[in-house]
């Protein structure tokens, strides 16, 4: 099943209506300079190009900038040889608080949500699968889990999964990395997003500005192995900081500079011929085995909401064929906000949080994370005033959101608070490890966690910071990009 390219600008045009606090526009600067692999002519038919598939429904329309205006914007850009810029725009999300907001709001519709659950077995008596065995990760449980229908979405797991259906299942993807690194943005000054072509390779990456980080990437290289064991290379941060670098000389970044990494793997459909990574399509498709499992693969993030539409259409159909039960009209979620998008002015909301005592900075943070329910995590330390404080002294992360993370977000674990809900590991350059420890206190108070339980999660949360520590530490030994 194929979709057109404007899918992607289409729903980005709708979660920036209906999650507009995690969903944010963002203007992109793409400088072009003499000799480089994309001309002028280039970018401008294909900006013109990027306008008319969206159906002019993008953010705002581009422009084209000379080169005096283009070093107004951005000072710290290479100015040899540059001859101007596209100005265009999109839009930039929190990833992660993205998928905690649409799997609240299928709770909220009805839907039983079990993080930490693996499938391990596919139940089919008669040769069609009605369920699945599911273990709990956290307790090492086996359940039995029964279904008239079971969709295989799970991302770059998919074709272990399609594997406990049949042992010869030809795969369906093609597994690509992608590496992050987040630099403290004052090395780069850069106030806009910038979309550049690596001197490397050619492949185009962005800088992206995210608080007082920003962050380079991505890379797109295969990836094979299992996916739960990608990492960030030596390599991989080298390349980043050596891109950046072309584009951004005075920062002169070196890996001593770099605060975090992240990878992650793109579950791209297998190609009929082999090629370029970065020249794997990003469609999807929806495939029925001969025993009944219907498998979602491929896509990629702005486009989610399509393949969630196709998929459950699929699974409709088949509904309707098993026992004759009318289709469903299909529900409006286009129209409904997720959790903390119901408010249409953010502005409003920043100005509410400061009248409540919560400074600038904790004020837009909480509204970017949080929207319309950032007044709930300002109740909770409205009755308890140390919630208020910070978790990490100079930062705008504060106690009640360790307590909303767990009472509201459905985090287990020390790991969920840190690095999924708030996002410190990866923002802090100590990782809130100096905090780690009370904020293990406090979810034990709210789970019931013995002390060996509590002290299991510190551990865990400690190797994760210590092998962050140490990559950074090795691939900084091994000298300057």
């Amino acid at each position: 099943m194929r979709r057109p390219a404007s899918a992607a600008c289409c729903s980005t045009s709708l979660l920036l209506d209906i999650a507009p606090h995690l969903v944010r526009p963002l203007a992109f600067l793409f400088p072009v300079y003499r000799g480089a692999r994309v001309p002028p002519w280039e970018l401008r038919a294909g900006m013109w190009l990027y306008d008319l598939l969206a159906a002019f429904r993008n953010v705002r329309t581009h422009r084209w900038l000379h080169r005096k205006a283009v070093l107004r914007l951005e000072p710290g850009l290479r100015e040899k040889e540059l001859r101007g810029a596209a100005l265009y725009y999109d839009a930039q999300t929190d990833d992660a608080r993205l998928v905690i907001a649409t799997m609240r709001s299928a709770a909220r519709a009805g839907a039983l949500v079990a993080s930490y659950a693996e499938a391990t077995n596919l139940i089919k008596p008669d040769g069609r699968i009605c369920g699945a065995t599911v273990r709990d990760q956290l307790t090492r449980q086996p359940h039995t889990v029964r279904a008239l229908v079971v969709v295989n979405a799970a991302g770059p797991w998919v074709d272990e999964v399609r594997r406990l259906d049949d042992a010869r299942a030809e795969p369906l993807l093609r597994r690509t990395k992608g590496t992050h690194v987040v630099v403290p943005r004052h090395r780069l000054g850069n106030s806009y997003a910038v979309t550049l072509t690596s001197p490397i390779d050619g492949r185009v990456m962005f800088v992206l500005p995210w608080g007082d980080q920003s962050y380079i990437g991505t890379t797109d290289t295969d990836q094979g192995g299992a996916p739960d064991d990608v990492r960030a290379t030596g390599d991989d941060v080298v390349y980043l900081l050596r891109s950046a670098n072309a584009f951004f000389p005075q920062a002169r970044l070196a890996p001593g500079d770099v605060v975090s990494t992240w990878a992650g793997l793109r579950p791209l459909l297998a190609p009929a011929h082999s090629g370029a990574a970065s020249e794997v399509s990003r469609e999807h498709r929806v495939v029925d085995s001969p025993s009944g499992l219907i498998t979602i693969a491929g896509g990629k993030l702005t486009t989610f909401r399509v393949m969630a539409q196709d998929v459950v259409d699929r699974a409709a159909d088949r509904l309707h064929e098993l026992d004759g039960r009318p289709r469903a009209p299909r529900p409006r979620t286009d129209r409904l906000a997720l959790p903390g998008g119901e408010a249409a002015d953010l502005e409003v909301l920043v100005e509410a949080a400061r009248a409540r005592g919560a400074s600038e900075t904790t004020a837009r943070h909480l509204v970017a994370s949080y929207g319309s329910e950032s007044a709930g995590v300002l109740n909770l330390a409205d009755r308890d005033r140390p919630l208020g404080q910070p978790i990490v002294l100079g930062r705008p992360e504060i106690w009640a959101e360790a307590t909303y993370a767990v009472e509201r977000e459905m985090a287990l674990r020390l790991t969920d608070v840190l690095m999924r809900r708030l996002h410190l590991f990866h923002e802090d350059r100590h990782q809130a490890s100096g905090a780690a420890p009370r904020v293990a206190e406090r979810m034990a108070e709210l789970l019931g966690w013995d002390g060996a339980r509590a002290a299991e999660e510190l551990e865990a949360y400690g190797q994760e910071v210590e092998r962050s520590r140490a990559f950074l530490q090795e691939v900084a030994r091994a000298g300057r990009p």
